[in-house]
């Protein structure tokens, strides 16, 4: 059964279980910061995503994502950045007190580290939203409920040089798949969301965890 997050007490939860990680990882320098939106789409609570637009430069374009951007000198925290890079992405301004704890930070391919920040935006309709066309695409919602059953659940292997080096997971048959580093962090959100009905089936890369 779905745990209702959504409540009070689904909250306090949250945000008791993320307290510890929360205290330490908050102040800690990180190239990059995510929003890592909770929202209720018609009364269920879902997980909002931009698609990046295909105009953007780098390897990313055209991919899911969760808004966030890279850490400016002037944010206080990573807090702060990924609640920026929202408002300057989706339009959607987030107030501090939403924001429920950090999530375990991840590496790119580079070593560059990205923290997710889980936060309850409450209710809203992805369609009413006015994000920047020059960064987003179009913004969706994917329902936990969907992301919590089986069938959408797979892998992606991911090869250089013609061999094997990892196995990532992958979220299927919404409007389009949440794969890569978003979907590492949204396996990240539902084990805090949902822990008894979502279980990892998926060993991910050492290097794309945290560190020290």
């Amino acid at each position: 059964m779905l745990p209702d997050c959504l409540s009070a007490e689904g909250e306090r939860r949250c945000r008791q279980l993320l307290a510890t990680a929360t205290a330490r990882l908050r102040a800690r320098p990180a190239a990059a910061a995510v929003l890592v939106p909770l929202c209720s789409v018609r009364g269920a609570p879902a997980l909002l995503y931009p698609l990046r637009s295909s105009r953007l430069a780098g390897r990313h374009k055209g991919d899911v994502s969760f808004p966030g951007g890279k850490s400016d000198p002037g944010d206080r925290d990573v807090v702060h950045t990924a609640l920026r890079e929202t408002q300057e992405e989706l339009g959607l301004a987030v107030p501090e007190d939403r924001v429920w704890g950090v999530l375990q930070p991840v590496f790119d391919q580079a070593q560059n580290s990205v923290v997710p920040v889980l936060a309850g935006v409450g209710p809203l309709d992805p369609q009413n939203l006015q994000p920047n066309p020059e960064e987003v695409e179009e913004v969706f919602a994917l329902p936990l409920a969907h992301l919590l059953q089986a069938q959408h659940q797979g892998y992606t292997h991911f090869c250089k040089g013609g061999h094997f080096r990892y196995t990532m997971p992958v979220f299927l048959h919404g409007p389009h798949r949440v794969w890569g580093l978003t979907a590492v962090i949204t396996e990240f959100a539902l084990q805090v969301l949902a822990p008894g009905a979502y279980q990892p089936r998926l060993e991910i890369p050492r290097a794309w965890r945290l560190r020290g």
